[in-house]
């Protein structure tokens, strides 16, 4: 199936569960992501995950577009060689994908990232913003960079704030505190591309760690100014990560509303979430959850622990 002239294009984002590469980093907690590790990571595993993630990528959006993410957001990867290895895989040479990484401070040494298909994506420029917290021993904490990305998608000047917010491990109010300062942050970013262009499209994507209806995302970060379609499909009670058998929506892409109302141009198709069969569990307790590479310390060979997202854009 071949894009014509009244194209459809697909924007996604993806937590890839921790693909790691098998070398150990001495900066971060990287240990158990090693051949004599605790999860006894090896070069056999890595290639087995990086071929199953790249045959999802591949298939993303394509049912719409016939091709697959012309942008992708990632999270939970570990530096820009896992990237390369991933963007060189033979399910995804042949789109040419680019790379906007940095290495961010986050102890277990993994960061976000964008891919772009360069055919469709111009980079003008990227950016991070360090995401640092205060303990209580009032030590420096490090999280996820937040990514701010800037191009022409199609012709049209796009930027995309790429997120990974802190975890719930600790408990969702405890934590709450850490995910509205991301918010914060996010919108930081955003008042940075407001100073550069009042009319740019601008998608904020990522793994939020809460889901559309909390605090952080619906107050803190969807103002006036955007939309979030993936409220509407977390009311149906879908989503893209599981825990004790209750779903959470915590990916999601929320979109600045003039992409909504365009006489011409790339205006807002869909929202879906890319859930495809042979990413669940078939058995067991997990049946119809996102087929995991790991659970606990044993290696169960799937693919991540959370369902890629994506929205599409068609040229009116």
């Amino acid at each position: 199936m071949k894009n014509d002239l009244n194209s459809i294009y697909s924007i996604a984002f993806y937590n890839l569960e921790n693909l790691f590469d098998t070398i150990d980093d001495p900066k971060t907690a990287d240990d158990d992501f090693t051949p004599k590790g605790r999860n006894k990571w090896n070069r056999k595993r890595y290639e087995r995950k990086l071929k199953k993630l790249a045959s999802v990528i591949s298939q993303v959006g394509v049912e719409q577009s016939g091709i697959p993410p012309v942008v992708i957001g990632l999270a939970e990867i570990e530096n820009l060689k896992v990237l390369t290895d991933l963007v060189n895989t033979k399910e995804l040479v042949e789109h040419r994908y680019g790379i906007v990484h940095y290495d961010s401070q986050d102890e277990r040494g993994i960061d976000v990232a964008l891919l772009y298909q360069k055919e469709h994506f111009e980079l003008l420029g990227s950016e991070f913003f360090p995401l640092i917290f205060i303990d209580e021993d009032g030590e420096k904490d490090y999280s996820r960079d937040i990514l701010l990305v800037k191009g022409n998608l199609k012709g049209e000047l796009t930027y995309f704030v790429v997120n990974h917010w802190s975890s719930r491990r600790e408990g969702k109010e405890k934590t709450e505190p850490k995910r509205i300062k991301a918010a914060m942050l996010a919108r930081q970013a955003i008042s940075k591309v407001y100073a550069e262009s009042s009319d740019a499209n601008i998608l904020i994507i990522g793994d939020f760690n809460d889901n559309p209806t909390d605090i952080s995302v619906k107050k803190y970060l969807v103002q006036d100014d955007f939309y979030n379609p993936f409220e509407s499909i977390y009311d149906k009670g879908k989503g893209t990560a599981t825990h004790y058998d209750e779903w959470y929506l915590f990916d999601q892409i929320i979109l600045s509303k003039n992409i909504f109302n365009k006489e011409n141009g790339l205006v807002y198709h869909q929202a879906e979430i890319f859930e495809e069969h042979f990413l669940k569990s078939w058995k067991g307790k997990r049946k119809g959850s996102p087929f995991r590479t790991y659970i606990g310390k044993w290696h169960q060979g799937g693919f991540s622990d959370h369902f890629p997202v994506y929205v599409t854009l068609r040229r009116e």
